[in-house]
């Protein structure tokens, strides 16, 4: 055990490269603008601290298998929820080489993104989550008819007229059998979509085979199967609804920044403690700060912080996820209620989206029929 967690202090010194190249405080430069900090960013965007940040990341997972293995049951406990971080933490590593920002070159970019997350994980190509997150969702976000991502939240049973009871089961939809069956599909759909066949799909069962093979049976179980089929899909579905408004967003006309202010939130603006807790599990690498990200998406996650500085917005910034008058979760359901109580259309897409990593898998034949019979609902 005592290994592992020597393997898991490597890998954490590892990433530290990447931290320290990129630092906003190193250097003369001060990045107090987009100008500044797009020029700062250019400088020091290379093709090596990213291999690093990714190894990192791959070398904690080998050693929270070793813990698991020797560690009992409070070491699997403890990796099974360790697995499920770093899995966040890898898919928004990946995210940002979607946008083109992880590494200096875009080839690399992509190459990196589906060796070390994509492939290992059961996640679609990267040109696929590149269309559907970056042409589809970010322009159009909280936009009915034209955001994925709101799409898969509806289809979960956040929509209006819902129970508090629906409210509540839709909020921790990963850990439903529903859930649980659409991330199964999810990762089996990405080959047939790809044309990859086989291969891809063989990705996450070779990945457990492996940490079978090498360390235990313990390590394939609580280190991959669990995180990947549950933990890491609520952690990733926790980001989502803390990303906008989905269902009350502000309506602004004006530039990027004015525009994301009104459909943007802020968590834990206040709070120190609890914002580094987030930043270090499940709002990794920038994705507390969403509304700097919407706003200038071309920006690596190290100069968000002081990109959000230099901005105004957004309104809303909550203190809490769950509890108070300002909580997140509180105001979606708020939202939901007092929604207008016109028919909507029925969530019935030709294809499902897993917003969580991008796949897209066939809907039934009957969904199919009945979509072709409903009209759409209207942008926003």
């Amino acid at each position: 055990m005592s290994t592992g967690l020597a393997v898991i202090v490597v890998g954490i010194a590892l990433r530290q490269a990447d931290r320290w190249w990129f630092s906003p405080v190193r250097g003369r430069h001060r990045p107090d603008s987009l100008r500044s900090v797009m020029t700062l960013q250019r400088e020091r965007l290379n093709d090596v601290t990213p291999v690093l940040v990714l190894l990192g990341h791959w070398l904690e997972l080998a050693g929270w298998s070793a813990v698991a293995v020797h560690g009992g049951a409070w070491g699997c406990a403890g990796a099974a929820l360790a697995g499920a971080v770093k899995f966040r933490h890898l898919q928004e590593v990946s995210h940002f080489a979607v946008h083109g920002v992880l590494a200096r070159g875009s080839r690399l970019n992509a190459l990196l993104a589906e060796a070390a997350v994509h492939l290992p994980l059961g996640f679609v190509p990267v040109a696929v989550r590149r269309r559907r997150h970056v042409r589809e969702h970010h322009p159009n976000a909280t936009v009915t008819g034209a955001d994925p991502n709101l799409a898969e939240l509806r289809c979960a049973g956040l929509r209006a007229g819902a129970t508090t009871t629906r409210c509540v089961l839709a909020m921790v939809h990963p850990l439903t059998p529903a859930g649980l069956s659409d991330t199964v599909r999810g990762m089996c759909a990405p080959g047939r979509e790809s044309g990859a066949g086989r291969l891809r799909a063989a990705g996450p069962v070779a990945m457990t085979a492996a940490a079978a093979g090498c360390f235990g049976w313990e390590a394939a179980v609580f280190v991959f199967v669990l995180p990947r089929l549950l933990l890491y899909p609520q952690l990733a579905w926790m980001s989502l609804l803390v990303e906008h408004r989905w269902f009350d967003p502000e309506p602004v006309i004006g530039p990027p920044v004015a525009v994301e202010a009104g459909r943007c939130l802020r968590l834990y603006p206040h709070n120190a403690t609890l914002a580094l807790l987030t930043r270090g599990t499940w709002l990794p690498y920038g994705d507390l700060y969403h509304f700097a990200h919407s706003a200038h998406p071309a920006v690596r996650w190290n100069y968000l912080p002081a990109l959000e500085r230099s901005l105004r917005g957004p309104a809303y910034r909550p203190r809490a996820l769950l509890l108070g008058a300002s909580a997140v979760l509180r105001r979606h359901r708020r939202a939901l209620a007092s929604a207008s109580s016109t028919p909507t259309t029925p969530c019935v897409p030709a294809a499902r989206t897993n917003a969580r990593d991008g796949a897209t898998e066939p809907a039934p034949r009957w969904e199919r029929q009945l979509s072709s019979r409903t009209p759409s609902s209207p942008p926003r």
